[in-house]
């Protein structure tokens, strides 16, 4: 009988299982230890992440912070002149306290009436001269000094010297060397060259100074807000309603009688006989003053026949009166001439800002147009022509683009203020 082969021993299976366990736990403690250098090495990198967002952020914020510091401050300043309340984030932001001083300044013609404003803590702060315009109450018309106050809270010493002859409604030559005189003086006291703000026909004989060998040193740059390129065009359109621009297209806008007046009272002997002269411009004086009182007084003192010439001088529209303004303007052509900017902005390398207002009817806001026509292109900075303003005053319910232009603006001028050069590297 064959003998049949011995059954084959079962090995143990439980090494095998406990080979399995260890596998398992290792392979779980390798998983865990992985997750664990996964995770911590994500977290070191969101936290790298962080820390480069971070000072990326931070770097943007410094490089943009002089804009943004710019348009706050013109933000402030707008809101002040529209006698709004500033944002207090704004106020907090940029915003200084204000002391003011009368001061009588030296200069090469004699003593000139002043007011300085001064940000608080701050004697070093950027200077701006501000020359006010047509204005029988000269420095201290409300207007201006609220403009100054509203310049200066941003950090800037802002000066408004008096102007004598513009004060009295006289557009001369005498206040182009007060202009040049005053700037002289500041530039001398900061020990750098200032900007330099002319409000009005000041703004138009500010560029005239700013052209002058004597002075042009003086200026850092000029800002001129609403003002005349040429005085025998604006004379002409005190007559015409019209004001040519430079691509040859027309501006209609029905004048506004200040400013034949103002025409009428510089050359009044043109316009009445000379034995009424005194009289008439006597009347003048006191209407241009808005002193009623003094006006009817005057107006007492008139003949029948003296009466009738004031009633027709008041009438810019009559077609006497408009006869005798072009007559005017045509005697003194070669005085005008010297009181425009026209023919001298071409080799001015002073830099200048044009702001003007599209429904200004004293100063044609073409005026500002043929200005910007002829400087040179590295001279002119920025030109707007905005409806938010008319000749000095803001205007009402401006949309959100026509705010933000003038804001842009300003923030220019705040720019320009604050830089030793005068001109604007990020427009």
């Amino acid at each position: 009988m064959p003998r049949l082969p011995k059954p084959r021993r079962l090995r143990s299976r439980r090494p095998a299982l406990a080979r399995l366990t260890e596998n398992l736990r290792r392979s779980r403690t390798f998983v865990g230890e992985t997750r664990t250098r996964v995770t911590e090495r994500i977290r070191r990198q969101r936290l790298l992440f962080t820390a480069i967002l971070t000072a990326g952020l931070i770097v943007f914020a410094l490089a943009i912070w002089p804009f943004t510091k710019d348009h706050l401050e013109a933000i402030s300043v707008l809101q002040q002149v529209s006698q709004k309340p500033v944002p207090a984030l704004i106020a907090d932001l940029v915003s200084h306290p204000v002391t003011t001083q009368d001061l009588t300044l030296d200069t090469e013609s004699g003593k000139v009436r002043a007011r300085l404003y001064m940000p608080a803590n701050n004697p070093n702060a950027p200077a701006l001269i501000v020359l006010h315009g047509v204005h029988h109450l000269g420095i201290d018309e409300p207007r201006l000094e609220g403009f100054a106050s509203a310049m200066a809270s941003t950090g800037l010493r802002v000066l408004t010297p008096e102007l004598p002859d513009i004060k009295d409604y006289h557009v001369d030559s005498t206040s182009i060397k007060t202009i040049g005189e005053s700037t002289q003086w500041f530039a001398h006291k900061t020990g750098a060259p200032v900007g330099v703000m002319g409000l009005s026909f000041s703004g138009g004989l500010a560029l005239l100074a700013a052209a002058d060998p004597l002075y042009k040193k003086d200026f850092k740059f000029v800002f001129a807000v609403g003002s005349q390129d040429s005085m025998n065009r604006v004379a002409q359109y005190y007559r015409t309603n019209q004001d040519e621009r430079p691509n040859g297209s027309t501006e209609l806008l029905p004048a506004h009688e200040y400013g034949p007046l103002v025409l009428e009272y510089e050359y009044v002997e043109d316009f009445v006989p000379r034995q009424d002269i005194a009289r008439i411009r006597a009347v003048l004086r006191a209407h241009l003053y808005e002193d009623k009182p003094a006006e009817a007084t005057a107006s007492l003192k008139l003949d029948e026949r003296q009466k009738a010439e004031a009633l027709d001088l008041m009438d810019a529209a009559s077609p006497h009166t408009r006869s005798l303004i072009a007559a005017a303007a045509a005697r003194h052509a070669n005085e005008l001439n010297g009181l425009s900017p026209g023919g001298h902005l071409r080799t001015l390398m002073t830099p200048v800002y044009l702001l003007h207002g599209q429904a200004d009817n004293i100063i044609p806001s073409a005026e500002t147009l043929w200005m910007a026509s002829e400087l040179p292109t590295i001279t002119l900075q920025a030109m707007l022509v905005s409806p938010v303003i008319s000749h000095l005053d803001m205007g009402t319910n401006p949309t959100l683009a026509d705010q933000w232009h003038l804001i842009h603006f300003f923030a220019l001028i705040m720019h320009a203020a604050e830089t030793p050069t005068g001109r604007t590297p990020w427009l």
